[in-house]
């Protein structure tokens, strides 16, 4: 998939690709316990896995095959989360929608002001016809996002995860372009 135009710009935002400069910031909120609370895999402990990401992401970009943006604020430059498209289908033209925001910038709207950009790249420029989204049930916060955004809670698999030895279920969340566009 081509991703292009990138950066995306929101009044506060630039949400662009990840890049080797991030690996702090990155660290910073992926290795905050908190902040991964509902995440699918347990909190970093290293620097390097900072990095490994940031590589892994650059390749599945320049393949078409996934997108990672940091959301970068504009006022000081610094990276306070993430948004992805991943688990693409082109033929489907779907994929799974992922963030992470640091603890400190909670509350504050900026999610909500980075999904709503990718989102309305995705069904418009890029094609997209379905989004879909795989949260913890117990993350009232992100399914409130996910609501914001008029995506509908579909389905939920119970025990899907184990991370760290918690064993926890999926929502299932999931928005078609046409919903998207009745909302805009």
């Amino acid at each position: 998939m081509d991703f292009a135009p990138l950066p995306l710009l929101t009044p506060r935002l630039k949400l662009r690709p990840v890049e080797s400069g991030d690996a702090n910031d990155l660290f910073a909120i992926f290795s905050d316990a908190q902040t991964l609370r509902y995440w699918s895999s347990p909190p970093w402990t290293a620097l390097d896995q900072a990095h490994a990401m940031i590589a892994a992401d650059q390749a599945a970009l320049s393949a078409g095959e996934a997108l990672r943006l940091a959301l970068e604020r504009l006022d000081d430059g610094r990276v306070i989360g993430v948004c992805s498209l991943f688990n693409l289908s082109g033929q489907n033209r779907r994929a799974e929608i992922g963030y992470a925001l640091a603890r400190d910038a909670w509350g504050q709207g900026w999610m909500d002001e980075a999904l709503r950009a990718l989102v309305a790249q995705a069904f418009g420029p890029w094609g997209l016809h379905r989004l879909e989204a795989d949260i913890d049930p117990r993350n009232t916060a992100s399914a409130r996002s996910l609501q914001r955004l008029g995506f509908l809670e579909e389905g939920r698999l119970r025990e899907r995860w184990n991370v760290a030895g918690e064993v926890s279920d999926s929502g299932l969340w999931g928005l078609l372009a046409r919903d998207w566009a009745a909302r805009s």
